[in-house]
């Protein structure tokens, strides 16, 4: 079995910052610390940890950044070596989690895998039995009831069965017990405790070297509450679209849009798209505009809700239209209310602040690292710059849901699984890491791994895709 190792090799990492600085983003691989290697399956830090065989794995820009010594030096303490990349995983369960679970336990498993449409007749929410764990800690419970409680709902899931996975290690995957204030109510991207506990540091499966990650044949191990079963109505490419469009949905709730809101969005790459897909599925803001690069990413823009998608350039001007705003000191004087960014560079933040009305909000979705602005814009015209890092539980229409449940059901209602442009095995990597750091100038949006090596798997009805580098269909 193989894997792709990240090693803790200085003078690679360096050449690997050289390589993408020269040749493009994802370029580094071939000369940087990512290795294919031999590899066994990792072992289960627990009783309540399972063994997942990862079947499509996205390539995020996080894992870009780090392929490409682009990363910020912030994470260091925050990951352990050598570690497993990729986070973005559907995977298949290689081990029954049933034994030692009780009658009624199983009983609950199966009427959650029944229940496939959700509690609310929504498709796609029927996995929220995977996030039992996260509700019991919403609710107040201890981390030791919160693992019970997702024990007992997951008791029956069987073999074969396919799960996504919410790759963040927070308290109840570490064991840690008080959880910290922010798993307490269920928002684990703000636990506390990622560098703690029983395992070694990690901010999420997929940097953390006892968890293993996606980009392997060797398979991973994730605890039972970061485990979401995937309806049988839904195929492959949408169901490895779930967790980077959980990204996108906490950083569109963070935002605090409402119904008379002007909302811009920077980017228009998978994060870009699939927040456009958020906003548009849970929120209904006045107007919704989006500046992208390339011609597909506009034309995917408008299909997912974007009321116009304009070239990046000319996403300021769109606004100042939209607003009837003016322009002075190099910026609008009205504005968009919000605006998200899905880049996370200094070019990006310095256009989102450009834009912003005063008092309005820039909410940060992209990634970034270390940056250089100028700041007074911000301070005279009273902004709110906002990070918004991956999920937990959110706030919709009064009612707590989580990050996952909603994400499910926007990537159902848009069909971002037509996002997935190709699959590459696991030894081609160095063309897939390529692939996908140019994927929007190759008419490209989501690049994934395909470690199955099988033919994918659709939904019922679902309409043929585009060929693939390699002969496959996406």
């Amino acid at each position: 079995m193989k894997a792709l190792v990240f090693e803790r090799v200085v003078p690679r990492f360096a050449a690997a910052r050289v390589a993408a600085t020269l040749r493009g983003s994802g370029r580094g691989a071939a000369v940087g610390p990512l290795r294919l290697l031999d590899q066994d399956p990792p072992a289960a830090p627990g009783p309540d940890w399972i063994h997942v065989r990862p079947r499509l794995a996205g390539i995020c820009g996080s894992d870009l950044a780090t392929v490409d010594g682009a990363s910020s030096r912030y994470f260091e303490d925050l990951v352990s070596f050598p570690f497993v990349p990729g986070h973005e995983i559907l995977g298949v369960v290689e081990a029954s989690t049933g034994a030692g679970a009780s009658g009624a336990a199983s009983a609950a498993g199966a009427g959650a895998r029944a229940s496939a449409t959700g509690s609310e007749g929504v498709p796609g929410t029927g996995h929220a039995a995977g996030a039992s764990a996260a509700d019991a800690s919403a609710a107040g419970a201890s981390a030791a009831d919160a693992s019970a409680a997702g024990a007992g709902v997951w008791a029956s899931l069987q073999p074969g069965e396919r799960v996504v996975v919410e790759p963040v290690l927070g308290c109840v995957p570490r064991a840690l017990e008080p959880p910290c204030p922010a798993c307490a109510v269920g928002d684990t991207g703000s636990c506390q405790h990622v560098a703690f506990g029983h395992l070694s540091p990690g901010l999420q499966i997929g940097y953390c070297t006892d968890t293993g990650g996606g980009w392997s044949t060797a398979g991973l191990v994730a605890h039972r509450s970061q485990l979401h079963l995937v309806p049988d109505t839904m195929s492959d490419e949408d169901a490895v679209m779930v967790e980077p469009t959980a990204c996108a949905v906490h950083g569109a709730l963070s935002a605090g849009i409402t119904g008379t809101d002007t909302v811009a969005v920077i980017g228009a790459g998978t994060l870009g798209l699939a927040t456009v897909a958020a906003v548009r599925q849970l929120l209904a803001p006045s107007t919704l505009l989006v500046g992208a690069r390339y011609a597909h990413q506009r034309s995917l823009a408008v299909e997912l809700g974007a009321d116009r998608a304009v070239p990046s350039a000319q996403l300021e001007r769109t606004v100042r239209r939209a607003t009837h705003s003016l322009r002075t000191a190099g910026q609008v004087t009205a504005g968009a209310d919000v605006v998200i960014d899905c880049v996370g560079s200094a070019d990006s933040i310095a256009a989102a602040l450009a834009m912003v009305r005063p008092r309005g909000r820039v909410v940060l979705v992209g990634m970034p690292g270390r940056v250089t602005l100028d700041l007074a814009g911000l301070w005279h015209r009273q902004v709110s710059l906002t990070g918004a890092y991956a999920y937990g539980t959110e706030t919709v229409d009064g009612t707590r849901r989580r990050t996952f449940d909603l994400a499910f059901d926007v990537v159902a209602a848009a069909h971002l699984g037509r996002l997935v442009s190709a699959r590459y095995p696991l030894e081609r990597f160095t063309e897939a890491l390529a692939h996908a750091g140019a994927a929007g100038s190759r008419g490209a949006v989501k690049i994934v791994f395909d470690l199955d090596q099988r033919p994918p798997r659709a939904a019922p009805g679902a309409p043929a895709g585009r060929s693939t580098p390699k002969g496959r269909r996406a």
